[in-house]
């Protein structure tokens, strides 16, 4: 179980160094509600969430550059 616990570790510690808190949490809820998330285990909807917030960000640094 040690890895399960690095993970939320890893997936927390990059939201918050991010300041993607609320952006997180948003993809979260707004998964809660589509299909396609709806069988994935929290661990997989954590890992889905966290990596398309932090994309959208960079996303947006490239697009301002």
């Amino acid at each position: 179980m040690g890895h399960w616990e690095d993970l939320w570790y890893e997936i927390h510690d990059s939201i918050e160094r991010e300041g993607l808190t609320k952006e997180f949490e948003e993809q979260l809820k707004k998964m809660t509600n589509q299909d396609k998330h709806k069988h994935l285990d929290t661990r997989d909807k954590w890992s889905y969430a966290c990596t398309k917030v932090i994309n959208n960000k960079r996303k947006e640094v490239n697009k301002d550059e």
